[in-house]
């Protein structure tokens, strides 16, 4: 088994259902959900919007391989209700977002043969708050694979956003 951390995020409609739906979905679609934070009210990263953020991070353990992983996130997306991907660096409002962060102590870039890339561990990953606090709570002695760092020392200096 392996253990993968992903990032959730939402930002319309009703964002607490849509967060518990994903994190159902995870269960059944690619393995047990064995850690999950508090949901964090964020504001939206990377492009303007009057509505705010639901975020998380789950630690789930798998048997899948991590393109699989991948693949099963992004048909959790579409079964509940994304219609479009964000694109170079272009982001915007939607109902859920699950974002594969860490798979292990992988470190990986390939190429699914649909087409979707898979950098692992997400490279934006310590640059975002809505995705560093959450992970930082369930796992603060987690290490980056490639920064060396834990979790808890990489989110120290960002500003923590509850609701």
């Amino acid at each position: 088994m392996a253990k993968v951390y992903v990032g959730l995020g939402t930002n319309l409609g009703d964002k607490e259902q849509n967060l518990r739906d994903a994190v159902q979905k995870i269960e059944e679609q690619i393995g047990k959900v064995i850690s999950l934070s508090a949901f964090y009210v964020t504001a939206p990263w990377g492009f303007a919007s009057e509505n705010s953020f639901l975020n998380a991070a789950a630690c789930v353990e798998t048997e899948l391989s991590p393109l699989a992983v991948l693949q099963e996130t992004q048909a959790i997306e579409r079964e509940l209700g994304r219609t479009k991907k964000s694109v170079d660096g272009v982001y915007s409002d939607r109902l859920i977002d699950i974002d594969l962060l860490l798979y292990e102590d992988l470190v990986l870039s390939v190429t699914s043969p649909s087409g979707a890339e898979l950098n692992l561990p997400h490279p934006l990953m310590t640059e975002r708050d809505f995705v560093m606090l959450p992970l930082a709570e369930i796992e603060p002695e987690l290490v980056h694979p490639v920064l060396g760092k834990t979790m808890k020392e990489i989110s120290s200096g960002m500003k923590k956003r509850l609701d």
